[in-house]
């Protein structure tokens, strides 16, 4: 069974740093993406970042493109998203997604085609 299991999360001013973790267990991962989406309250979750494992091709929103990097640990099966410059509207819970990546690899900026989920860690930014 796949798990995932997110940390990194906490508050940090605006224009500071965090760099999630999305630790990944129970199956080979070079055949999976990986993704990184956030809620904010009262809002619908959105696609933040996503990351081919076999490939290492990344994809970004472009609200946080040129802000956040996302990266992969083969050794650690772990996957990262450092998020730099934040703003306030970056507050949100943030998950951590991973599916085959023929299922989910075609429309990997859509939450409703990954299966395995993290917990979710939370990010808040103040101003």
């Amino acid at each position: 069974q796949v798990q995932l299991v997110e940390s990194g999360g906490g508050l940090v001013q605006a224009g500071g740093s965090l760099r999630l973790s999305c630790a990944a267990s129970g199956r080979t991962f070079s055949t999976y993406v990986m993704g990184w989406f956030r809620q904010a309250p009262g809002k619908e979750r959105e696609f933040v970042a996503a990351i081919r494992w076999r490939s290492g091709s990344t994809y970004y929103a472009d609200s946080v493109k040129g802000r956040f990097l996302i990266s992969r640990d083969n050794a650690k099966n772990t996957i990262y998203l450092q998020m730099n410059s934040l703003k306030p509207e970056d507050t949100a819970v943030y998950y951590c997604a991973a599916d085959y990546e023929w299922r989910a690899g075609p429309h990997l900026t859509q939450g409703n085609n990954y299966e395995y989920w993290g917990q979710g860690t939370q990010v808040t930014v103040s101003s």
